[in-house]
């Protein structure tokens, strides 16, 4: 995960509310996916409270906004305009999955994902979005609204190949603690993945969208229609949520301090004392970086967010207005992983990025 903005931390450093917005997909005329004696509108509702009661019980800075707490119709773009209105700090939509009819496997799959905004790479996923992406044809007057967005069709997606807003980073870094809390919990880990989900399109925040296992497995369908199965699922993201909420602020105060200072107690930035060697790189290499800031504006090197650390082996590049910063390249995978265990001791929510030929890449 990037690190908070500037304006992010300025947020957490005046004690506002933190606004966490759940969203329970489909409702009322719009069932979504059919099990053999449930359906996926009021699985995504019962966990949706239950996750939104964890939060509201065990953080008293954090707000919860629900896009609906009862069996309603709410459209995609209503759902985002909530969001947006609330002001809203992170959005968690929550759904649960199923493939059709027709596939052999339906009554076996199983397992847990989680998406963040982006260009569909399999048809897997393409299907996932087309599905949920469809409800749009229960609102009236949807072609209006969606600019004659047709989700069934591949043209329509290129969207999202050119809106990649400038809190994927933080989506992904959710979206994986919320993996990683499913596994813990022994849930079958589905990874991480990316689509054009239209509700995560239109939020101007961090968001997720959580398939939380297929409704088309019996086996499965009887875990999520269950008490017992609703509240582990409510916990593992409610798990994940606090993970995410803790390291944003244990970062927050670092950076709202850091802004437009230096750090005294260090008088030079920290320069390597091995001689610096040249990566010589091919257009058709995967080249290793170690991300571990974002922030609004460019950063002085002599910034407290830097102590410690080797200077000459951070770079900074701009994407989406904000300026991203580096540690390292290398070609070596088993490396780049040495190298973020040396940031992540003083910047524990860093993470890996691939780039070739310049630009970075999934």
């Amino acid at each position: 995960m990037a690190a908070l903005t500037f304006a992010d931390a300025a947020v957490y450093a005046q004690s506002k509310k933190f606004v966490l917005v759940v969203d329970a997909g489909h409702g009322g005329k719009d069932y979504g996916a059919l099990g053999v004696k449930s359906n996926e509108k009021s699985i995504n509702l019962n966990v949706a409270l239950r996750l939104g009661k964890l939060v509201e019980e065990n953080f008293d800075n954090v707000s919860v906004v629900y896009t609906r707490s009862t069996d309603k119709f709410v459209s995609l773009q209503e759902r985002a305009n909530i969001a947006n209105r609330a002001h809203g700090n992170l959005f968690i939509s929550i759904h649960t999955n199923s493939i059709d009819k027709k596939n052999k496997a339906r009554t076996r799959i199983s397992g847990s994902s989680t998406y963040t905004l982006g260009l569909h790479r399999t048809n897997d996923n393409f299907e996932v979005a087309k599905r949920e992406n469809s409800v749009i044809s229960l609102e009236d007057g949807y072609k209006m609204t969606y600019q004659d967005f047709d989700p069934n069709s591949t043209e329509s997606y290129i969207i999202f190949e050119l809106n990649q807003n400038r809190h994927v980073d933080r989506s992904i870094d959710l979206a994986t603690k919320i993996q990683r809390r499913f596994a813990d919990a022994g849930r079958k880990d589905n990874g991480v993945r990316q689509a054009g989900f239209l509700v995560l399109a239109k939020t101007s925040m961090p968001a997720v969208l959580v398939e939380l296992d297929y409704i088309c497995n019996p086996d499965q369908e009887n875990f999520l229609t269950s008490d017992d199965g609703q509240q582990q699922l409510a916990q593992a993201i409610f798990d994940a949520f606090a993970d995410y909420y803790a390291a944003n602020a244990r970062y927050a105060d670092t950076l709202a301090k850091s802004a437009n200072k230096t750090d005294k107690s260090h008088t030079a930035p920290k320069k390597s004392d091995e001689k610096k060697k040249t990566l010589t790189i091919s257009p058709d290499d995967i080249v290793y970086k170690v991300q571990f800031i974002t922030s609004a504006q460019r950063l002085s090197m002599r910034s407290a967010l830097f102590k410690d650390m080797d200077i000459d082996k951070i770079k900074s590049y701009k994407e989406d207005g904000l300026y991203k910063y580096t540690y390292g390249e290398t070609l070596d995978k088993n490396e780049a992983k040495r190298m973020l265990d040396i940031v992540r001791r003083r910047h524990p929510e860093a993470f890996i990025i691939k780039l070739k030929n310049g630009k970075r890449i999934n």
